[in-house]
């Protein structure tokens, strides 16, 4: 879906990370969520790009698209 994310199940047990990192998508989203600007998410994580993280809050925007299906 996107280039910079990436999903292996020999890497993190499968979960989403930053391609080429360790780092899970999930990680970077909670920093965010938890008020941290780019910048400071950047030098937590000196490896990931400010493309990385707009990679997975693209990557987290696509995830709401999902339909609940009532049974």
């Amino acid at each position: 879906m996107n280039e910079r994310i990436s999903v292996d199940p020999e890497v993190c047990g499968g979960e989403p990370c930053v391609k080429g990192t360790r780092i899970p998508v999930w990680i970077i989203l909670s920093h965010l969520a938890a008020g941290e600007d780019y910048d400071t998410v950047q030098k937590n994580f000196p490896k990931i790009k400010r493309e990385d993280i707009l990679a997975c809050i693209d990557y987290a925007s696509y995830l709401t698209t999902e339909k609940a299906v009532a049974w």
